[in-house]
């Protein structure tokens, strides 16, 4: 249901904003402008006399007000099945999807390691477990990394302060600092000081591989963190998969509970390499724009630069290519599979999702569904079927809802996130692809005949800092008419 393409009217019958203001006004005046031609729903956006975006330029803090307005924007057009906006995100000012920011997104925001694989962190994130604290995750070649530390592992003090489940905003405190000392347990019951101080590393998103049995079947485990630059993490995704076609695996659990997404390009190549040949040349996915920039009806476009992969301007009929020289229709933004990979022998997938499951993460999930069994375990995910291309404004970067993606089967309307097929908690007291651990049990005992699962329950997990990784789903692949 293409519920985003309706509005007739013409876009030069609307008002316009006054031509002279303040720097923030017109940077107001922009931000309104923009999305009322590519915001995906700006057909709910209301008339500039009405909406008044120059309401927006007062107060403190600028980025603020800038936030402000996005917010009031994304929050028109409403979901008919819900009855609440499709950006509804339960976080007063906060849209679910779109987002502004000073910082690009492969800088990286603070407390996460960015999109270039790039940190400057300590390295790790913690949860609570019942009563305890336990390392959540940890970063590949970070200062956390190179300590001996893993996920799983116990602390029991920080900065020689005990911790608990009720030290949440001590411990975000904590780990904001340059240095911490943490006792930790690496060894169940024998406690050791570990100072951590925050550095620039190289990561990987690859941060577990591993091959698991069920019952007689070999069965290959990859924990995936983020959907990094292509270029960059491809070499980690073929090493993993050289490991799963060596092995002959018959099944893949792949872990997703804590990738947000990130370039589509990366979600696109994993799929290919899980996909058997077979598929070659079928539909993956379909990305939709509104109509206005299915039709080229989009003359603000021509205030953004294009850029190609390497990051160089391209000359295009005599003239700089613009955003608004690219092509959005529906024809040349249908992906199809290519048969990128060597791995023929998966029968069937389970991915490990929650919550924090969004964007690029659901894409591979709702691509595979068509073709091949996909069974979910863990918790219901993020989400998010929208993505987003950058638009600088003044020194900003926009980033609001452009396009909606559907599958081969036309699905696509999972707004409200995806449920799991067998429900099972976040077990921070053991490693990624440890056969112990609660998800991971669950998935093998499906794929080994067990559908219902045979795990131990585990307590509630709480989540303790630093920051989130990146939430969202980026298209750098957009092609000129």
């Amino acid at each position: 249901m293409l519920w985003f393409a309706c509005k007739k009217d013409k876009q030069t019958d609307q008002p316009t904003p006054p031509a002279e203001g303040t720097r923030e006004q017109l940077t107001t005046d922009s931000l309104y402008l923009y999305a009322k031609q590519i915001y995906l729903w700006y057909d709910a956006i209301p008339a500039v006399d009405v909406f008044k975006p120059r309401q927006y330029a007062t107060g403190g803090n600028v980025l603020s007000n800038y936030q402000r307005e996005l917010y009031a924007i994304s929050q028109f057009k409403t979901n008919p099945i819900t009855g609440e906006a499709y950006e509804y995100s339960g976080v007063p000012g906060h849209p679910k999807y779109s987002f502004i920011t000073e910082e690009s997104l492969d800088g990286g925001r603070k407390g996460t390691i960015d999109l270039n694989d790039k940190g400057e962190d300590l390295g790790l994130g913690l949860s609570a477990s019942g009563s305890e604290v336990r390392i959540r995750i940890v970063y590949p070649a970070s200062p956390a990394a190179n300590a001996g530390l893993t996920r799983g592992m116990k602390v029991t003090t920080i900065n020689g302060t005990p911790v608990s489940s009720s030290s949440g905003t001590f411990i975000e405190a904590a780990l904001d600092k340059s240095s911490v000392t943490m006792t930790v347990e690496k060894t169940p019951g024998v406690p050791e000081v570990v100072n951590l101080t925050k550095s620039k590393y190289t990561s990987s998103a690859v941060l577990k591989t591993t091959i698991l049995n069920a019952g007689a079947q070999k069965v290959g485990y990859i924990a995936y963190g983020r959907f990094s630059n292509y270029e960059i993490t491809k070499a980690a995704i073929d090493q993993a998969f050289s490991k799963f076609v060596t092995a002959g695996v018959t099944s893949l659990i792949v872990d997703l509970r804590y990738n947000g997404g990130g370039y589509t390009q990366t979600a696109e190549y994993l799929v290919n390499q899980i996909a058997p040949s077979s598929l070659d040349g079928k539909v993956m996915y379909i990305e939709y724009f509104n109509d206005l920039m299915q039709k080229g009806q989009v003359p603000i476009l021509k205030q953004q630069q294009y850029y190609n992969s390497a990051g160089q301007p391209v000359m295009w009929n005599g003239h700089w290519a613009t955003y608004a020289d690219l092509d959005y229709t529906i024809a040349q933004n249908t992906f199809k599979f290519t048969s990128d990979g060597a791995l023929n022998t998966v029968k069937q997938v389970v991915f490990i999702v929650s919550g924090n499951t969004a964007s690029a993460s659901e894409l591979v999930i709702n691509s595979l569904k068509p073709y091949m069994p996909v069974k979910l375990v863990g918790a219901t995910t993020y989400g998010k079927p929208v993505g987003f291309f950058g638009i600088k404004i003044d020194k900003y970067t926009v980033y609001m809802s452009n396009f909606y993606m559907q599958n081969a089967n036309g699905d696509g309307d999972y707004f409200h996130g995806m449920d799991v097929d067998i429900p099972a908690a976040d077990d921070v007291r053991n490693d990624f692809g440890v056969e112990g651990e609660t998800c991971v049990m669950s998935a093998l005992n499906f794929i080994e005949g067990h559908p219902a699962g045979k795990v131990k329950p585990t307590e509630p997990v709480v989540h303790m800092g630093p920051a989130s990784s990146f939430n969202g789903m980026i298209e750098t692949r957009l092609k000129l008419r």
